[in-house]
């Protein structure tokens, strides 16, 4: 198991799996400056590293993440407006980075989660949380929008559910997180890792090339209107890969039985 550290973050390397650790438990994980830059890193770093298959995100503490840090939103607030928009570029940059990443980011949420955080959690590609958590889309409390995070909420949650909370910013539970699709799943605390482990090794049987693809498939096709370049894109992108040695490699391995070169041999 290899480490490293930033000022606001611990990283782990497990194997083929990534964890990122929020880890400023005193402030609850809130965001600031330092954190994005940190982030955007280790989720660069991630997407660069061989070794890495897939990435877990985490907190330290007993929260997942408040949002915003107070500090950082008053000196923000004493900003002029260029400074401002610089400083809500790098967040946006962040949880792109999190959205485009080619591995899959598994938010391991098990504590409560606020504002920016739930923009964090929906960027991931899947999201498992703790019973008897709150959420909270609560910037309307503070006279501010849910602005950078709102393309990665609205996409989790829907329209119709994003003017809900948006516009009351009342707090509601894991299991009402489930219910609109923020998270994908709700565990005890006990069975929290146990969920996020079977999601892995789910993950570490399949192509790591085609995951990377499948992921990339979704994203290619939001949005956009089911018409003759849409059909025609799709068939290019299965011509393609089914040329691949990942998918030459997979098909050879049904045929003969074994499993694949990609499955490591502590899941099988």
């Amino acid at each position: 198991m290899g480490q490293s550290n930033f000022a606001t973050l611990l990283v782990e390397h497990i194997q083929e799996i990534g964890v990122i650790w929020l880890n400023r438990p005193e402030q609850k994980n809130a965001f600031n400056d330092q954190m994005i830059a940190d982030l955007h890193q280790a989720i660069l770093g991630m997407q660069a590293d061989q070794r890495v298959r897939a990435v877990v995100l985490a907190a330290k503490g007993d929260a997942f993440c408040a949002g915003a840090d107070l500090a950082w939103m008053r000196r923000m607030a004493d900003a002029d407006e260029e400074t401002n928009r610089q400083d809500a570029q790098a967040l946006a940059d962040m949880l792109h980075a999190i959205y485009i990443c080619p591995k899959p980011v598994i938010a391991r949420v098990h504590g409560h989660t606020f504002g920016g955080g739930v923009g964090l959690v929906a960027a991931c590609d899947i999201a498992v949380a703790q019973d008897g958590l709150l959420f909270a889309l609560s910037e309307a409390k503070l006279g501010l929008i849910p602005a950078t995070i709102s393309p990665y909420v609205i996409n989790a949650i829907g329209p119709r559910m994003a003017h809900r909370y948006f516009l009351t910013a009342e707090r509601f539970s894991a299991s009402e997180a489930h219910r609109i699709q923020l998270v994908h799943a709700v565990t005890s605390a006990e069975e929290l890792d146990d969920a996020i482990d079977s999601l892995l090794n789910h993950i570490l049987l399949n192509g790591p090339h085609a995951v990377a693809q499948a992921k990339q498939l979704i994203q290619m096709q939001r949005g956009r209107e089911l018409d003759d370049t849409l059909r025609a894109e799709t068939a290019q992108h299965i011509a393609q890969i089914r040329r691949g040695p990942e998918a030459q490699e997979g098909i050879r391995a049904f045929l003969e039985k074994r499993k694949p070169s990609w499955v490591p041999k502590i899941t099988g």
